[in-house]
């Protein structure tokens, strides 16, 4: 069994710091090391959010986060391509009134990799937006993740850079801009992802065996956050 728990980032500095060390060994597997996201500045910020998983010996093997935009901390997606087309800070100050944010840094261990649990914490990332009022989302990713992230809802946003595209974070990767229109009612997801979500928001303290790609996972829904 896995486990899914989901806080904000201020109030646990010891779990933020496993997060951050373990997005960075991914990232180095992988030969990236210039994500301009990857440090811990995230973790000082209240309107930071993050979902991580356990494995049944308790280890972390991985997590995701979600930003909101406060008007003073540019959003991860800013700093990665606001250089290259300002729009992006336009566009995010626009949804501030309704609340944005952001659904970003994604990592699994590479022990893991492939049965299913990125989906799951893309799914649980979406699903906490109502606990803390964020009816819009952006974000970007690379090309190999873009059909998971057209599954939970989001869409290549044609406006920004080339049609959408950014060489980023080095000259071996395409990223795309992202947005999902409504957060609330998710209607741009697929119907199982759409379904799975609205469970969550509704009953985030649950345990379900999901359909991945290789085999069910039966996992521990913890993401009941208690935010003053």
């Amino acid at each position: 069994m896995f486990t899914f728990k989901a806080f904000r980032a201020i109030d646990e500095p010891e779990l933020c710091e496993q997060y951050t060390a373990g997005h960075v060994k991914v990232l180095e597997d992988y030969g990236i090391t210039n994500i301009t996201s990857n440090n811990n500045e995230w973790s000082k910020v209240d309107c930071v959010y993050c979902v991580v998983v356990y494995d049944d010996s308790g280890e972390m093997v991985g997590g995701i986060r979600m930003q909101k935009a406060d008007g003073i901390h540019q959003l991860p997606v800013e700093k990665a391509i606001g250089y290259r087309d300002p729009q992006i800070h336009t566009i995010v100050k626009s949804y501030i009134p309704e609340g944005v944010g952001e659904l970003c840094a994604l990592w699994n261990a590479k022990r893991v990799a492939g049965i299913g649990l990125s989906l799951l914490l893309s799914r649980s990332g979406i699903s906490i937006c109502s606990q803390v009022g964020i009816s819009t989302m952006v974000g970007i990713c690379a090309d190999y993740t873009l059909n998971m992230f057209r599954r939970v809802g989001f869409v290549v946003d044609e406006n920004l850079g080339n049609s959408g595209e950014f060489v980023y974070p080095n000259e071996n990767y395409i990223a795309r801009v992202l947005g999902i229109l409504n957060a609330r009612n998710l209607a741009t997801a697929d119907d199982e992802d759409r379904i799975r979500m609205l469970s969550l928001r509704e009953s985030p303290e649950q345990v379900f065996t999901e359909n991945s790609s290789k085999t069910p996972l039966e996992i521990s829904y913890q993401l009941k956050m208690n935010i003053k």
